[in-house]
């Protein structure tokens, strides 16, 4: 009897460290590169009182987990407080993940392939999912953050400002124009690591101001060095924007906002964010999974064949 207590507590653990093991983990890095300065756009949490119309705005830009999973436990973006916000009205901070459209999509309200419309916007093929798979956030304890004054004045060339968005017809606006202000690197720690298994994503950080308001800047596209290159098999997306009148569609902030002439020659932007992790390979830990689910499975065979052996003896010494 000791001996089989004994061997499963040694299954018990094989198992837990079998589930908790990073395994063969390698270091997850992305990163956009240095911003371009040639847009800013608005991405702020709901601020508004509970009954009130919601004030918040996402902007996103994309990012692949190639294979495996992603553990994030920290990221960057960059972007202009301007209109009078400062680091010290900084209030909520907010790190959504969104997956590729169709994923997390309700697809029948759209008018199907190949453009997949709305009322509201000319496609949906490549932008954000209607709902966010998964999000950090100070309201929720799962983010800190500390931010990092890059420039006290930094020239931002176009803008999406609050109030800028607007479904079809009237969608592509030009922009709002240039906006100046005080260029700040947000560095998040994610106290609760986000957990990503290998897909395509888009990142959406959202920044409240006590006054005026935080602007994501933008970052080239095509991604130049220091930036990171997509994997093989995947293309790097532009980035998209939406307000809660807009939901849960999106927009495309370069060709469906900023042209107002031709698509085709529409200026494109990334947005300035890195992501920093680990990738944690699934058969570092699913072999000794099932290897321990295997072994109690045998055992419990055996101690079934014991019983069942002794009490057909004891049968026959009956007979």
């Amino acid at each position: 009897m000791v001996d089989k207590i004994v061997v499963r507590v040694a299954l018990a653990t094989t198992l837990v460290a079998g589930l908790a093991a990073p395994g063969n983990a390698s270091p997850f890095f992305f990163s956009t590169g240095n911003t371009d300065g040639k847009m800013a756009a608005a991405s702020r949490p709901d601020s508004a009182p509970t009954g009130t119309p919601s004030n918040e705005i996402e902007t996103g830009d994309d990012f692949v987990v190639p294979s495996d999973t992603a553990s994030i436990t920290s990221a960057t973006f960059i972007g202009l407080l301007a209109n009078g916000a400062t680091t010290a009205n900084i209030g909520q901070v907010t790190a959504q993940i969104y997956r590729v459209f169709p994923n997390d999509s309700n697809v029948g309200r759209t008018s199907g392939p190949p453009t997949f419309s709305t009322p509201q916007v000319p496609t949906r093929v490549n932008s954000p999912s209607d709902v966010e798979f998964t999000d950090r956030s100070t309201i929720n304890s799962n983010l800190s953050f500390t931010t990092t004054v890059l420039s006290n004045s930094f020239l931002a060339a176009n803008s999406i400002l609050p109030g800028g968005i607007h479904p079809m017809p009237n969608q592509a606006t030009g922009g709002n124009g240039s906006v100046m202000g005080q260029e700040v690197r947000f560095n998040l720690t994610f106290t609760i690591p986000i957990n990503l298994p290998a897909d395509h994503y888009f990142f959406v950080p959202q920044v409240e101001t006590g006054n005026g308001e935080f602007l994501w800047l933008s970052a080239p596209r095509p991604i130049v060095a220091p930036g990171t290159q997509f994997p093989p098999g995947f293309t790097d997306l532009q980035g998209w924007t939406r307000d809660a009148a807009l939901e849960p569609d999106w927009l495309r902030v370069g060709t469906d906002i900023v042209d107002t002439v031709n698509v085709t020659t529409a200026p494109t932007f990334n947005f300035t964010f890195s992501l920093t992790g680990d990738v944690v390979p699934l058969p570092a830990t699913l072999p000794l999974f099932a290897t321990g689910l295997g072994a109690l499975g045998l055992l419990g065979w055996r101690r079934k064949r014991k019983a069942l052996e002794m009490h057909q003896s004891i049968i026959e010494s009956a007979e």
